[in-house]
């Protein structure tokens, strides 16, 4: 049984998706050691479902994908140029289910429409899990 996918697996969920009629770019900062299974499992996951919601509903020509470390917290943006509007659900994990993903991991989500066009799901983590030690 092959292990739970997480941070080291990012660049190859990017390659995924990118390729077809959407450009995607990965920016990392930071160091990934030390962030716990659950909190890295839940940054692919979101990544995962934000990206499937890029390429099936937003008109996007290009997106972002970023992780950052810094001061014990993970923050994960993917942003996309696609018209201002809300995305559907995929019929996967959706919203909900990455608001369930963050929470989990004793962290926090948003996401919606940007002001001058396209679509923004930022998490906010704690690198190590909600009983993980590491603060802010």
């Amino acid at each position: 049984m092959e292990p739970a996918p997480g941070l080291e697996r990012l660049a190859e969920l990017v390659d995924r998706f990118a390729g077809g009629d959407v450009e995607i770019t990965l920016r990392r900062e930071g160091e990934p050691d030390g962030v716990s299974p659950v909190v890295g499992l839940a940054v692919y996951r979101i990544v995962q479902e934000a990206l499937t919601n890029v390429v099936k509903h937003s008109g996007a020509r290009h997106a972002a994908v970023s992780v950052v470390r810094r001061d014990g917290r993970l923050t994960v943006e993917v942003v996309d140029d696609g018209p201002s509007a809300t995305p559907p659900a995929s019929g996967g994990f959706g919203p909900a289910g990455m608001r369930e993903r963050a929470a989990a991991a004793g962290g926090r989500i948003d996401y919606g429409p940007l002001p001058g066009g396209g679509y923004r799901v930022r998490a906010e983590l704690p690198a190590r899990g909600d009983n993980g030690g590491e603060r802010p």
